[in-house]
């Protein structure tokens, strides 16, 4: 998993300190011009210790060793006066803090860390809320929970398939859905009557439907409507889609309607599972497929339909505080010409592609799905690579795109990690 690839530490530096004063009470309070050492709470078994430096405070609880800004630990303070707990949001305007400011007095009982500051306000911080929200806890985390599959390790897992009706009428039926998804990437509703009526109903199930320039709810066939390769009968290779888009879609339903013919098989491949690979095999790759922009561009002039699009952004994309993979941009179709890389990079960066190319190419990575009528399919764009085989016949394929902070919303308030 992503959470084993950490970043690079930033180097923390420590401001001077000033040595205490005689006299000074020791009564649990620490006045910030005292030397600066270790402090610890009562009981010793809560392993809690802290100190303060000339521009922040040094705490460990948890086994997390942590450092705090003081503009920040008063900025984030969640007093009524700072923070209004009724709308989540924040009260205090950061802009007026003095960024020179330091605490007067600090305490720290069994589970509670107190800040006084230089107008008698004081702060009060739950020590595990420190931890979960502090740089040094957030980088220990994921965000996203997943697994991560080739062909072998989908189908042993046996991840079932929702029933339409459960999937819209139950919060059960729902929530294994989108568990499904965020785990894997993709997961399917059996059962749904082939119209794109039917289909639409689904995506408002879970999301807003997002409009683009292929509109609200599309027909797909291999009628040469679009200018695109995917309105032919021709076989797609593994791609991401709206790659051309400055945010590419984040999630993609395909529903086949119809299909009187052969082929026409739909390909799926783990593009985080390939990205693990080169960056175990490769990681000086992989950092270069995460920090190099390129252009990906589509340009279309069929009928009345003429788009010119361009989305920038490297292959892959990372948390830069945790080093996790959370979007790949993959699409050797729309990707445009290469003139934001400098000549004694590109020859790296194309052997980096070529590494990454060749992972996504592999057959053991392959998921064959062939999709038929009353089969829906939910694919993670910002994840999974899809292509298909080439066909014979007539094939009719109807679908959309999903605004993706609509499903993760659906999924947070459903109490899942998204």
């Amino acid at each position: 998993m992503w959470c084993g690839r950490l970043a690079c530490l930033l180097k923390v530096l420590s401001g001077s300190t000033r040595r205490r004063s005689p006299g000074l009470p020791r009564d649990g309070r620490t006045i910030l011009a005292a030397a600066a050492r270790w402090h610890h709470t009562a009981p010793e078994s809560l392993k809690c210790a802290w100190q303060l430096h000339g521009d922040h405070l040094e705490l460990k609880y948890a086994n997390t060793l942590m450092r705090f800004d003081f503009v920040w630990l008063r900025d984030h303070c969640r007093s009524a006066s700072c923070y209004n707990a009724k709308t989540n949001q924040r009260s205090l305007d950061t802009a007026s803090v003095d960024l020179a400011i330091k605490p007067k007095a600090v305490r720290v009982d069994e589970a509670t860390l107190f800040l006084t500051w230089p107008d008698g306000h004081v702060t009060r911080y739950g020590l595990e809320w420190l931890v979960k929200n502090s740089y040094e806890g957030q980088k220990q985390q994921v965000m996203h929970p997943r697994i991560l599959w080739n062909a072998e390790i989908y189908r042993q897992a046996q991840v079932p398939s929702v029933d339409c009706r459960s999937f819209l009428e139950t919060d059960e039926g729902l929530k294994e859905f989108l568990r499904n998804f965020l785990l894997y990437g993709i997961a399917f509703v059996e059962n749904v009557t082939p119209t794109k009526e039917d289909t639409e109903i689904l995506a408002e199930r879970i999301s807003l439907i997002r409009e683009t320039i292929y509109g609200r709810m599309w027909y797909f066939t291999s009628d040469f409507s679009r200018g695109d390769t995917a309105y032919t009968k021709l076989a797609l290779d593994r791609h991401t889609d709206t790659t051309y888009f400055q945010e590419p879609c984040g999630i993609q339903v395909f529903h086949c309607l119809k299909h009187e013919g052969t082929g026409g098989r739909t390909l799926l491949v783990d593009g985080f599972y390939a990205a693990e690979q080169v960056l175990r095999q490769a990681p000086d790759q992989f950092e270069l497929l995460s920090k190099v922009p390129l252009k990906h561009e589509y340009v279309e002039n069929v009928g009345d339909c003429h788009n010119h699009m361009i989305g920038v952004g490297p292959v892959l994309n990372v948390y830069p505080w945790n080093n996790e993979l959370y979007l790949i941009r993959y699409n050797n179709y729309d990707r445009a010409v290469i003139n934001t890389v400098p000549y004694d990079v590109v020859h790296r960066w194309y052997a980096a592609h070529r590494t990454l190319t060749a992972e996504l190419r592999r057959p053991e990575n392959e998921l064959w799905v062939k999709l038929k009528p009353g089969k829906a399919l939910f694919i993670d764009n910002w994840r999974v690579l899809h292509g298909r085989e080439a066909f014979t016949g007539y094939r009719q394929l109807c679908g959309c795109y999903l605004t993706r902070d609509d499903v993760l919303n659906t999924a947070r308030l459903l109490g899942l990690q998204a």
